[in-house]
């Protein structure tokens, strides 16, 4: 059973669109995710915008990958280091603790998950 941040069992992040790196709803932890998509946030346009200025664009639908486009608002599983990057960037997202993978605590104190934490 994968745990989230709390020590309980990790919740859904989102199913509509479907996230997680195995698309099942979770930000599951996988030791062959090279990505981590373990942060269940909520999006921002500005976000959106910022990440496909970085190359990697979230907002265009791809139906080849079954990928809806993210819009503001949505809850999407998010690599660890783009969450952390998006902070210094400006653009930090609001998380879901009971979704957030507890792998996540590898990079970042639980003091600091609080502070971001809806």
């Amino acid at each position: 059973m994968q745990k989230n941040v709390l020590g309980e069992k990790l919740q859904s992040c989102s199913t509509d669109p479907m996230t997680g790196v195995m698309r099942d709803g979770f930000c599951s932890y996988l030791p062959q995710d090279n990505g981590l998509h373990i942060v269940a946030a909520r999006v921002t346009q500005g976000f959106l915008e910022w990440n496909k200025a970085r190359g990697n664009d979230l907002i265009t639908p791809k139906p080849e990958w079954n990928f809806p486009g993210l819009k503001d608002g949505d809850w999407w599983c998010i690599c660890m280091g783009v969450w952390l990057k998006s902070k210094e960037a400006g653009h930090g997202l609001l998380i879901k603790l009971e979704s957030c993978h507890e792998k996540v605590l590898d990079y970042v104190t639980m003091e600091e998950l609080k502070n971001w934490a809806v």
